[in-house]
């Protein structure tokens, strides 16, 4: 009898579940496993080091050696059925597996082939040859790309990968730098993750998905990953390492459970939109929307009478292939497999694993998800991966490739009815380029100049000729200085503030680590983020005033259909980047009231407010952070696009305070930034928060976002 689509196959008694092997690889391309001895540290093993220990992917294991993803779980484990009868891959997960049961952190990391002198060159070139991903590119999209990829000299054991350093003293760029050491990450991970409210993620959640929980495993990964990036970062680099922040917090999550849509389905997921964006390949195995973190091809075995066929569940279409991606509505998808580098010698495709897949799902006619992977401007090495919806595989055929060999060659057409997603980006990137015209724009640049970049006012809507009249100012007017009972004369960085400078006093405040990547998305979990300032002797593009140096993203004001201005983005926004200030005048919080009236347009911006929703982005449990002085800002008749930014009970942007150094003054700003990952067009919201019982006055708007958790009214 044939499997419906989109369920899991039940396998025989004792056997292993095929569908369950992300990646099958030529033997020639396993990595052998090491014992944990304190004395393996490289494949260069010295005389009395701990024996090669020769072990199968599903075990058993000799002592000290640990499966490795997606081996990390027996047999046995593989075929426990759900209640609904299909088959739980998720059996060995739970949020509560200590760490010692994790996946090895090196299990995503290919040894070298020898530590001697000589082949030191020869190593670092095969390392960056083995972080290119299956599909032909690698993810060059971190926070600093000089810095993650694949570890060169990668033999050690996975716990060392959490070991504490010894601290280091040198000089980088003229100033001494005393590196970070001490940090065990892998207990560092467990204590946060222990931090976050993860009652989403129950075992159903694991299996099959909400945008509850997808949201929760997104944003969790993401908080992990800069958290590890920040702390790497400080440490000193070694001759050979590059890291990958992504890698290691994905690999955590998996094997503490924290991911969903488990189960491989046919269609769509579960949480996730049409149109959503992902930076990391790693995002998208976590929740399910593509499981190998490297094939192009993701599939499942299917009953047919008593055999098993294999059929496709989705594609990443990324670059690395000759792919026409030219077509919105058409991708032309080449087969994976046959050599396509240069130090290889190519040969012909051959339809097995997932070229037979997409065969059959030719002949099946099953939809086909489809991630378009699309250039990242801000990161030249970098990708962007849009989730464009159900495609149909129309035809198949074989062609000569480049390299001379046979490629498989795949149409694949959109399903009609769906939602825009990779044909919103290439309209976008035609208004950037100047190829196509904007509709409805009414005043090109309403900042007119005051901004690093324009910002646009449109009306594709109704006759709206524009907002209220206001005076457009990029910072923040204090009527009377805020004099503070802690004087600080700044940080004397004349380079700029560098990661691992303990003896910077801005870092000392921002608990010893610089609060933002080197790409300006915000790392630090404090409730305040300190920014160095006036009596600062670092310069301008100091890593340490992100929020002082304007937009960094092309915004537009637009109307919306029913809520008045909304603001959004013609650029992609990663989670945690810096977005903007709220702009205006400081008013004095006891004659709020008479200074901005009851006027729900007042645009005030009161920080006493609490976002009980997002006290992890927060980094304070106990309502909203803890502010020098009450601070209320009115932007009603100065201020920025900050003023135009809607409310929302689910929002996507959040705020913090930054306070600067401005030697015997408080100078508090408040920044927003992105709490997910924001694709182009999509509306800004944060959360205007709840007002404190003593200071309500029983004043409540109605909201209007239709969130699933809209609370009805905000104050």
């Amino acid at each position: 009898m044939e499997q419906p689509l989109g369920q899991d196959p039940i396998p025989v008694a004792g056997s292993l579940d095929k569908s369950k092997v992300l990646n099958v690889r030529p033997l020639r391309q396993l990595v052998p496993v090491f014992p944990s001895a304190s004395n393996v540290s490289s494949f260069s093993t010295p005389q009395g080091a701990a024996p090669f220990v020769c072990a199968g992917p599903s075990g058993p294991f000799p002592p000290g050696v640990a499966p490795f993803y997606p081996f990390f779980f027996s047999p046995n484990e593989q075929s426990q059925q759900t209640p609904g009868g299909t088959t739980n891959t998720n059996a060995s997960f739970g949020l509560n597996s200590p760490i010692s049961t994790a996946v090895p952190i090196s299990s995503f990391r290919t040894p070298t082939e020898g530590t001697s002198a000589q082949n030191t060159g020869s190593s670092r070139k095969n390392s960056r040859r083995r972080a290119q991903l299956q599909d032909g590119y690698s993810d060059g999209q971190n926070d600093n790309s000089q810095y993650y990829g694949i570890r060169a000299n990668d033999g050690e054991d996975s716990s060392k990968s959490g070991r504490k350093n010894k601290s280091k003293k040198k000089t980088r760029n003229g100033q001494d730098i005393n590196f970070m050491s001490d940090v065990d990450i892998d207990a560092m991970l467990n204590d946060m993750v222990s931090t976050y409210n993860l009652s989403v993620l129950d075992s159903n959640r694991q299996a099959h998905g909400n945008i509850e929980a997808v949201s929760c495993v997104l944003m969790v990964f993401d908080l992990l990953r800069r958290k590890i990036s920040q702390v790497e970062e400080s440490k000193e680099s070694t001759p050979g390492n590059i890291r990958r922040p992504d890698l290691k917090a994905g690999a955590f999550l998996m094997t503490k459970g924290v991911r969903t849509n488990s189960n491989k389905r046919v269609g769509t997921v579960p949480g996730v939109e049409i149109g959503d964006i992902f930076f990391f390949r790693m995002e998208l195995c976590l929740v399910g929307l593509h499981a190998p973190s490297m094939a192009g091809i993701d599939y499942m075995g299917l009953k047919v009478s008593q055999d098993e066929e294999p059929v496709a569940v989705s594609i990443v279409s990324s670059g690395g292939y000759e792919d026409d991606t030219n077509d919105a509505d058409v991708l032309i998808y080449s087969g994976q497999g046959g050599v396509n580098r240069k130090d290889k010698e190519s040969t012909d495709q051959k339809l097995e694993r997932g070229n037979l897949a997409l065969e059959k799902s030719l002949h099946r006619g099953n939809e086909v998800r489809v991630v378009r992977g699309v250039r990242d401007f801000s990161n030249p090495t970098g990708k962007i991966y849009v989730y464009d919806g159900l495609y149909k595989i129309q035809e198949s055929w074989v062609e000569k490739g480049k390299s001379g060999c046979n490629v498989f060659k795949y149409k694949l057409v959109r399903l009609p009815g769906q939602r825009e997603a990779f044909l919103t980006w290439k309209l976008v990137q035609q208004w950037k380029d100047g190829n196509a015209s904007r509709i409805g724009v009414i005043i090109p640049d309403l900042a007119s100049g005051a901004e690093s970049l324009p910002v646009s006012l449109v009306n594709d809507v109704d006759d709206e000729k524009g907002p209220a009249y206001f005076t457009y100012y990029a910072g923040l007017k204090y009527l009377k200085p805020v004099c503070s009972t802690e004087p600080s004369a700044g940080c004397n960085c004349i380079g700029g503030c560098l990661p691992g400078n303990l003896n910077c006093p801005c870092m000392q405040k921002n608990g010893g680590y610089l609060p933002y990547s080197s790409n300006g998305v915000l790392a630090s979990q404090q409730s305040m983020i300190y920014e160095c300032g006036a009596s600062c002797q670092c310069p301008p593009n100091c890593r340490n005033r992100v929020s002082q140096g304007g937009l960094k993203f092309r915004l537009e004001v637009f109307r919306t259909k029913g809520k008045g201005w909304g603001l959004r983005s013609w650029d992609p926004i990663r989670a945690g980047a810096y977005i903007c200030q709220y702009a205006g005048e400081v008013i004095d919080s006891s004659k709020e009231k008479d200074s901005v009236g009851d006027n729900e347009d007042s645009y005030v911006f009161d920080a006493k407010r609490s976002c009980p929703n997002l006290e992890v982005l927060s980094g304070d449990s106990d309502g909203p952070p803890r502010l020098p002085f009450p601070l209320v800002i009115s932007a009603k008749n100065v201020g920025n696009v900050a003023r135009f930014m809607n409310h929302s009970c689910s929002p996507n942007v959040y705020w913090k305070p930054i306070l600067r150094e401005n030697k015997s003054e408080h100078d508090v700003h408040i920044a927003f930034h992105a709490i997910r990952h924001v694709p182009p067009m999509m509306e800004l919201t944060y959360d205007y928060g709840i007002v404190p019982p003593e200071s309500a006055n029983g004043r409540k708007i109605d909201c209007l976002c239709e969130s699933l958790k809209c609370r009805g009214y905000f104050c």
